[in-house]
């Protein structure tokens, strides 16, 4: 009596829900890329370039969080000669150091 026909749906295109993911996936991976990884890459051929130009009279900190006073340098060697106290002279790997601060170079803010 008041029944009216039932019509099947059509199918959804596969596509439209790909492409409504796709577009805010790729989204996300450019504002990761400008936000996180470029940064990170510069600030890590930043130090690496500073690391390599590491010369005598600057003063390094190393990984282990010791504060010294270069005395020997060289391009060719993968060491460096530092002073951490009077009489305490140590031989530091360069890939070791993780800030280098040439000798008129003020502190940094912890800000």
């Amino acid at each position: 009596m008041f029944t009216t026909p039932a019509f099947a749906q059509t199918a959804g295109n596969p596509m439209d829900s790909l492409g409504g993911l796709l577009i805010p996936m790729l989204l996300m991976l450019v504002i990761f890329y400008f936000f996180l990884i470029r940064p990170q890459s510069q600030r890590a051929k930043e130090l690496r370039d500073r690391v390599n130009a590491v010369r005598r009279g600057d003063t390094v900190i190393t990984s282990g969080g010791m504060v010294g006073k270069v005395l020997k340098a060289s391009e060719t060697s993968e060491d460096i000669e530092v002073e951490l106290a009077d009489n305490l002279r140590v031989r530091i790997v360069k890939s070791t150091l993780m800030d280098v601060r040439s000798k008129g170079e003020p502190v940094k803010d912890a800000t």
